[in-house]
């Protein structure tokens, strides 16, 4: 994820799945769609690894309880329910109604499917400078290790699967209007698949499985 907004965050359970993505606001379809994160507070209580997993995990699974969240996580209730409560201050998670019986449980929901934040307006800001380069170093360890699992997995999967991955990069000379232009393609794209994607119905057995796409486009300090 660049700092912008979290399709990657859409799915829990990939590199981005754990926790946001990210977009520019300016690409996103609907601010009704996006969370934007605007004070530096807010960004450090993002940039925690297991806040940004607790997050994704709620845009991907639906609503759950902090003993459900604790069990993948491996992390105790007690713990869970701390940084829910730290979500939930900077309005990323909400109280979900009860999705059974025993009314001691607490259920919780994500209140967006994606988290956005523009670097470019924070520049003029030395401490939203400072928080947002720490939530995009949180995002990268994250998509680092989820790349890594998959290397580690890749012989238990199917050869299709394997086959129809892709992963590479390309080093080009552009200007800013060219490289500003590229990105509006790239999030043209994405877009398009998170249309098929959605078309999926996770409970549905389709041949579809959980897919982690990441993208990145800079220039080269």
């Amino acid at each position: 994820m660049t700092p912008r907004d979290d399709r990657a965050n859409r799915a829990a359970d990939r590199p981005a799945g754990d926790h946001p993505a990210d977009r520019p606001a300016s690409a996103d379809r609907a601010d009704s769609q996006r969370s934007t994160l605007t004070s530096a507070a807010s960004m450090r209580v993002l940039a925690h690894p297991t806040r940004m997993r607790l997050l994704g995990l709620l845009r991907e699974r639906g609503p759950q309880t902090a003993a459900q969240l604790g069990d993948i996580v491996d992390e105790a209730p007690g713990t869970i329910s701390y940084h829910l409560a730290k979500l939930s201050s900077i309005a990323l998670i909400e109280p979900a109604d009860a999705q059974s019986t025993d009314q001691r449980e607490r259920w919780w929901k994500a209140t967006t499917p994606l988290t956005s934040w523009e670097p470019a307006d924070l520049l003029d800001d030395p401490d939203k400078l400072a928080a947002s380069a720490m939530l995009q170093k949180s995002i990268a360890q994250a998509y680092a290790a989820r790349f890594t699992e998959y290397i580690d997995r890749t012989p238990t999967l199917p050869r299709e699967w394997v086959a129809a991955g892709a992963s590479g990069d390309r080093t080009l000379r552009l200007t800013v209007d060219e490289l500003t232009a590229l990105r509006a393609e790239l999030e043209a794209v994405v877009d398009r698949w998170v249309d098929v994607s959605a078309t999926h119905d996770p409970g549905a057995m389709d041949a579809a499985e959980p897919v982690v796409l990441v993208y990145q486009a800079y220039r080269r300090p």
